[in-house]
């Protein structure tokens, strides 16, 4: 069976489990924690998409979640355009800027490369917190969401069952969508240019424009779990754009794994399920989360999502022996 053709059969699995989850658990708070989970595991994969195709490590994606808030947020209040639409600007404005500004940073390598996404994360940060006028300082904004949203009575759409299932689908929806895109030209070259990229510039790609375009794209997904996260608190603050946000999403792409494209969304899952078991138990959870990250980047490197995909392929046959032919 050909990947294209496996690939539906993946999502209605996908979409079987969500739906199981949904009409099993009754509990309003569960369901709660599980969309809190789907949707930082949007995050994380916007995250684990740029350490994947670029090799890169970033610590102000928190910028991209928190802008998602503030920017649908602003133009829902001028309320000169359909909810939709506000929606879609909002995500594209996200990939235009990330691009931009892309263009810029990616040509810096390593260390410094984090340590710029951190100092733009935190600008952005200060101007959220001292903007009263604008974005409501470090109050945050409440988020004036319209009565329907895509046909669909927002009322319906934001109780417990139905806000996971929407999380879910966008979940899905996302990881099928990267994984056709990683399968095009796009996405060999963009792992040429990670593996080499002075080798890729002698074969004649242009290096810039694929890197600054993954780093776009990384941008969206997370824009789209922001947008998620806003429609599910309705309301965003300056704390969506801190930088520790960005960390936290980082642990979940180290503990799921990057290589695997839902390696940060299953990071992102035992995240928040230590989190709502261990604190029920120890006031300094994130203190044992630590030394469970720490024990997975050394004897599993590539994550959980790779632990478990050795221990689940098939062992190959191993050869027999061939016996040395007796001495006449």
């Amino acid at each position: 069976m050909t990947f294209f053709h496996s690939l539906p059969i993946r999502l209605l699995a996908g979409a079987v489990v969500g739906a199981a989850l949904a009409l099993s658990i009754s509990s309003g708070t569960v369901l709660s924690l599980l969309t809190q989970a789907t949707i930082y595991a949007v995050f994380a994969l916007g995250v684990g998409l740029l350490l994947r195709q670029n090799g890169m490590v970033s610590f102000g994606h928190a910028l991209y979640f928190g802008s998602a808030g503030y920017g649908v947020g602003l133009l829902l209040q001028q309320q000169v355009m359909p909810p939709e639409l506000a929606l879609l600007l909002t995500l594209l404005g996200l990939g235009l800027v990330a691009f931009l500004i892309g263009l810029v940073i990616v040509r810096v390598p390593g260390v410094a490369f984090g340590m710029l996404t951190l100092a733009i994360g935190q600008v952005f940060y200060l101007s959220a917190s001292r903007s009263r006028g604008l974005t409501g300082g470090a109050d945050g904004m409440n988020i004036d969401w319209p009565a329907r949203l895509f046909g669909i009575e927002l009322s319906l759409l934001l109780q417990p069952k139905g806000l996971f299932l929407l999380s879910w689908a966008v979940l899905l929806l996302v990881m099928a969508g990267l994984t056709l895109l990683l399968r095009t030209r796009f996405g060999a070259i963009t792992e040429a240019v990670r593996d080499n990229e002075e080798r890729a510039r002698f074969i004649g790609i242009r290096t810039l424009v694929p890197r600054a375009a993954i780093y776009a794209l990384s941008a969206m997904v997370t824009g789209l779990a922001g947008l998620l996260a806003a429609l599910n608190t309705g309301f965003v603050s300056p704390e969506n754009l801190h930088w520790s946000l960005s960390g936290v999403a980082l642990m979940m792409v180290v503990v799921g794994g990057y290589k695997a494209l839902w390696g940060p969304a299953l990071g992102a899952v035992v995240y928040f399920l230590a989190k709502d078991v261990l604190g029920d138990y120890a006031n300094h959870w994130m203190a044992i989360f630590g030394i469970a990250l720490i024990t997975v980047i050394v004897f599993a490197p590539t994550g959980l999502a790779g632990a478990l995909g050795q221990l689940l392929r098939p062992r190959a046959a191993k050869p027999a022996r061939r016996t040395a032919p007796a001495a006449h």
